[in-house]
């Protein structure tokens, strides 16, 4: 097994603190948690809007798994953190979107008191390639 190596694109926000986009090691990525930064202008345009944020959050760690020639497929494993689990139904909605089917990814939801930049969500994967 090769050593784990940092994963990183300019596609998705740069991490605002001591920790890269994502790890790989072996076959696996992890993949660090998203909030809804939009990488373009480098702000959240949407903060307080959860549909907006969701969609930019996935759109984000879409960008870092296709950067370790990995895709939303792959994921095996999230974490979604919400500031309000009264949020869980349209995130839901939103998420089944992207990860649909027999082959959707093992997730845990956990409502937080705050995420970073008063964001309202924030989501990390883990993801196997073949």
């Amino acid at each position: 097994m090769s050593s784990p190596f940092p994963i990183c694109t300019n596609l998705a926000p740069d991490p605002v603190g001591p920790y890269n986009q994502a790890i790989k090691a072996g076959n696996f990525i992890f993949c660090s948690g998203q909030i809804a930064i939009n990488p373009k202008s480098n702000s959240i345009d949407c903060l307080g809007d959860i549909e907006q944020e969701t969609i930019q959050v996935i759109e984000n760690l879409k960008e870092v798994l296709k950067a370790a020639n990995a895709d939303l497929t792959s994921v095996i494993k999230t974490t979604i953190f919400l500031t309000d689990l009264n949020n869980f139904n349209v995130v839901n909605s939103i998420y089944e979107k992207y990860f649909n089917g027999k082959n959707a990814p093992a997730r845990a939801c956990v409502e937080v008191s705050s995420l970073p930049k008063g964001v309202l969500i924030e989501i990390d994967c883990v993801a196997y390639i073949h």
